[in-house]
């Protein structure tokens, strides 16, 4: 969790400020915490960080506190924060590179079963263009039941597996579970956009 006292570095902060701003696309020196945006936070509470705290921590350069909390990993995108701030920054886009960058280093994420999650959905994404329930969800399920295996969690596993097939009936008799495959035509662009985030 954050510490209570912030300290200010100038080459630190120069450069992760430098570092996110580029790759989120946001302007993060446009933030003078109004904190409109922790008031309609979802997750904010939850996490212990508000969008106006993460700012201020890449602001202040402070790399390890910045990528490793709670909110990088159970933000859920909902936008309401940059549909309340005065300047339009979008936090989530922060949070995706937050999580980028914390994968590039090799950190644990705080929520492991999130990060996977995470991989799933963009290993599908680049896959087929666009996220396909089916496959993402195996590739997770996969994931997590190595990972539960390899700690010998076989009921965890079982448990899992018998939860989902339950969940997956109960979705396909509503026909809320979509079966087929779809593939948009311009797949390769997607692929060359990830490329080209990976290349930063």
């Amino acid at each position: 969790m954050s510490s209570s006292v912030l300290k200010y570095e100038t080459a630190a902060s120069t450069s992760l400020l430098a570092e996110v701003t580029r790759r989120s696309g946001q302007n993060l020196q446009a933030c003078y915490q109004c904190r409109r945006c922790a008031a309609g936070c979802p997750v904010g509470e939850e996490t212990g960080v508000t969008p106006d705290r993460l700012i201020r921590l890449i602001v202040l350069g402070d790399r390890e506190e910045a990528v490793n909390n709670l909110l990088v990993w159970k933000c859920v995108a909902c936008y309401t924060c940059g549909t309340r701030c005065p300047n339009n920054i979008q936090t989530a886009r922060i949070t995706e590179t937050l999580k980028q960058m914390s994968k590039e280093a090799h950190a644990k994420p705080l929520t492991p079963r999130i990060a996977d999650f995470h991989s799933a959905f963009m290993t599908s994404t680049r896959h087929l263009g666009r996220f396909n329930e089916i496959e993402a969800l195996a590739i997770y399920e996969t994931k997590t039941a190595i990972k539960e295996l390899s700690q010998g969690k076989v009921k965890a596993v079982i448990d899992e597996m018998i939860g989902q097939a339950r969940l997956a009936l109960d979705m396909m008799k509503k026909k809320r579970l979509h079966l087929g495959v779809d593939r948009i035509k311009a797949r390769s662009e997607v692929q060359a956009l990830y490329e080209k985030a990976k290349g930063r």
